[in-house]
């Protein structure tokens, strides 16, 4: 029984809430909302926009798609633990989803091998061989 109890405790401790080494807590406090802008339309078209007091920001407009849908773009934008801000300018359609921003991760270039073995590829495909 002890054992059990024990065994309890331990993983009780270690389900704790831990901190990373160098992170800062959460900060728990209600975020005043110092802006905002609505406007609806009725027929698909719509603008909407905020700013809350921790830097939190966005703004979108959005009309009706082709196909029925809402195509949207904006921006949002916030800050990073480091203090520096972030932004992002996004569009949503027919196309799927699109974002775009200096924090999105780049592609390595292609090493010239590879640029090579597609150059061959396409070269094969041309002459109509192929492999199974």
């Amino acid at each position: 029984m002890k054992l059990v109890l024990l065994a309890c405790l331990v993983a009780a401790v270690a389900a704790a809430p831990q901190l990373e080494q160098g992170s800062q807590p959460v900060e728990d406090r209600p975020v005043a909302i110092v802006y905002e802008e609505r406007t609806d339309s009725g027929d698909g078209n719509f603008k909407y926009a905020f700013e809350a007091d921790n830097g939190i920001a966005v703004d979108v407009s959005g009309t009706r798609g082709a196909e029925g849908q809402s195509n949207m773009e904006g921006t949002y934008r916030f800050t990073l633990p480091d203090g520096t801000v972030a932004e992002v300018r996004f569009f949503a359609d027919e196309n799927g989803y699109r974002a775009e921003s200096p924090l999105n991760p780049t592609p390595h270039p292609l090493p010239a091998h590879a640029i090579e073995q597609i150059r061959i590829a396409e070269e094969q495909r041309e002459q109509g061989i192929t492999f199974e």
